[in-house]
Order: structure tokens, then sequence, then C-alpha cells
């Protein structure tokens, strides 16, 4: 189960840069229901996740390069690119920013996600001054919707 609230944010916080980072690239082969492929580094992924927005089903199952790069070309949509840093949360050390940076066609695009054991935990979250607008909800930002614009 993956619960995470996901932020739109205006404004880099100042020093991101020199946090570790993933190069993501992924694409989806179905939207209704989510399966997608992922190059994060030199890893590979295919994920299916399930129907919903603060918290919903997901499974990950690995996959070789030459399979992802095969799966590539069925894409339906877009491909994403993007930075990901990983930022701690300040006075909470369980937690973890995953930082988006898009590039590409999304580039100036930046999110922010928070992964939590729980949906309680998810609600009570205080998010950080330099998180703009909470858009978990709205799903207005989920990749694989970005992935059809």
């Amino acid at each position: 189960m993956e619960i995470e609230r996901k932020f739109f944010i205006e404004k880099a916080p100042e020093g991101y840069e020199s946090y570790p980072f993933h190069m993501i690239e992924q694409a989806y082969l179905c939207t209704d229901p989510v399966v997608r492929i992922r190059r994060e580094d030199s890893e590979y992924y295919l994920t299916y996740k399930g129907k919903g927005l603060l918290a919903r089903e997901e499974y990950n199952l690995p996959l070789t390069a030459e399979s992802y790069a095969h799966l590539l070309t069925k894409a339906d949509g877009k491909i994403l690119t993007k930075k990901r840093f990983l930022i701690p949360v300040e006075d909470r050390p369980d937690l973890t920013i995953e930082f988006d940076v898009f590039e590409g066609q999304f580039a100036g695009l930046m999110l922010a996600e928070v992964e939590f054991a729980s949906e309680e935990d998810a609600i009570a979250f205080q998010p950080p001054s330099w998180f703009t607008k909470d858009v978990t909800l709205s799903g207005e930002y989920q990749n694989s919707r970005l992935s059809k614009l």
C-alpha cells in the first residue's frame, strides 16, 4: 500500500541541489488501471497502481534494460523525465521528501511527495513552508495524467 501526499512547488528550496538524487524516466502502458514502466538510474521497474489518491495499492516488479526498452516503444502518451532529490524532513527522520524537478516537455514543473506509514500520519503531516499547494486529492499532478497532456 502506498500512502503519500503530493505538493505543487513554485520555488525550489535553497540548497536542494546538494541532496542525493535519482534520474528518472517513466512512461505509461495504461492509465486505467495505472501500469507504468520506470528507469531509475540503472534500475528498471514495471509498476501497477490501484485506484486512489491519498492511499492505493502499488506493486513493483523488476525489469531488465532490454525489456524496459521494448516496453518503452509501447508507451501510451508522453515519456516523463525528472531529477528526484531526496530531502530529509526536519524533525522527522522517518520521512523523506521526494522533490521532483521535471525536464523535457515539463521543464520547470516541480512537485514534492512524502510517503507515510499510515493515513493518519499523512493527514497530520505539517508541510514545510516551501510547499506551495497540496494537490494530493485533486489528482491534477499525477504523473499518469501528465503523460496524457
